[in-house]
């Protein structure tokens, strides 16, 4: 079942109490919802806790992959994992794999322009600008073309048509990988001239649609070191043993708070007034679906890229014992953190301007966080 960021406006409405618009809350939560544009329906896509997945995608990838490893050679089997992680990425809309490999081409081409020796410092900047530019441009398109023209004609009252834009499939994930790959390549940190590990980079399917955003750093060793064409079954044993805990938190726990929550909602939405118990009741199943939905998530993320031998950075460590907001920041969507503090944050100034500067980067931040 998808998490609706509307169940969150809907309950604050009813309570009078709105603290911040819908689509900022996303960022908030680290939930990429968008309210201008359409994200695809779970039906539609190959979830981690569809039997479709877990009965025939999953061990026909992994057994293909070690089959493949031992019997031809490596590069053999990683290109079957980019094969397969397209096909998982293209299981909803199988057009939106063009979007996602012109994403890939064209930023593999400006690192490889980064990472020349001979380009100059001021060349490689105004490249990484254009870049990070360009990237965050088609997100933008993406998530707020229609909330633009709707603003428009509201506005100056034209007629001007709004389009219907289908939000691909994990695009904030990509694209933000993607920058700071860029960012990467530009300090000189990583480098890559294949374009199949590129692709396996970004696409690697255990980590494409919910995180954790990787960096290229972290990863590509990992596929290339020695040893990766014999099964570690230990580590296959600890991320079966995660995946399936993952598993337990998505359909066991966050699925039945939805249940629970649904009807709260949709009775808010018709305007109904709701009792102290039924707002309380509603907005407890909701944070319990949204917490264990995320959790179950990374959960079965880490536990599938361990069966392929591959470790992912942790991504959620129980927000909700956070002392204060800043720890529950490093604790939701960690990698989501760590990327808006290395490469927004930190980069702006951090705290080291001032309290006028500091406060001047969160927001610069929290925004482009948001998109």
């Amino acid at each position: 079942m998808s998490i609706e960021l509307k169940k969150f406006s809907l309950f604050f409405k009813q309570m009078d109490f709105l603290p911040f618009p819908r689509h900022l809350a996303g960022g908030f939560y680290g939930l990429y919802i968008e309210p201008q544009s359409t994200p695809p329906p779970d039906s539609a896509r190959l979830l981690f806790s569809s039997w479709i997945f877990i009965a025939l995608f999953l061990p026909v990838t992994w057994a293909a992959y070690y089959f493949l490893q031992r019997r031809t050679d490596r590069e053999t089997a990683l290109t079957w994992l980019i094969v397969a992680s397209l096909f998982f990425y293209g299981w909803f809309r199988a057009d939106y794999v063009l979007i996602i490999l012109f994403s890939m081409l064209v930023n593999f081409a400006f690192g490889s322009m980064l990472q020349k020796k001979k380009m100059r410092k001021v060349n490689k900047n105004r490249l990484l600008g254009f870049g990070i530019a360009a990237n965050l441009g088609a997100l933008g398109y993406y998530k707020y073309a229609g909330f633009f023209m709707e603003t428009v004609n509201a506005l100056s009252g034209g007629g001007f048509s709004v389009p219907h834009i289908v939000l691909p499939l994990a695009i904030s994930f990509f694209t933000f990988q993607q920058i700071a790959y860029l960012i990467d390549a530009r300090r000189g940190e990583t480098e890559e001239f294949d374009f199949r590990h590129y692709l396996l980079f970004v696409t690697f399917f255990p980590q494409l649609i919910a995180g954790p955003i990787v960096h290229h750093k972290e990863m590509m060793p990992q596929f290339m070191k020695r040893g990766m064409a014999s099964i570690n079954w230990e580590m296959v044993a600890r991320g079966l043993t995660i995946f399936i805990i993952g598993i337990f938190k998505k359909v066991g726990i966050a699925d039945h708070m939805g249940e629970i929550a649904d009807p709260v909602f949709e009775m808010a939405k018709n305007g109904a007034a709701l009792t102290f118990f039924e707002a309380w009741l509603g907005a407890t199943a909701y944070s319990l679906q949204i917490y264990f939905d995320f959790s179950g998530y990374s959960d079965m993320a880490i536990g599938i890229a361990a069966m392929f031998g591959i470790r992912l950075p942790l991504n959620f460590f129980a927000p909700y014992k956070a002392v204060n907001i800043v720890d529950f920041w490093r604790r939701w969507h960690i990698t989501l953190s760590r990327f808006l503090k290395d490469y927004l944050y930190i980069p702006l100034g951090g705290n080291r301007k001032g309290n006028f500067r500091r406060y001047a980067n969160l927001m610069i931040t929290m925004l482009l966080g948001g998109l």
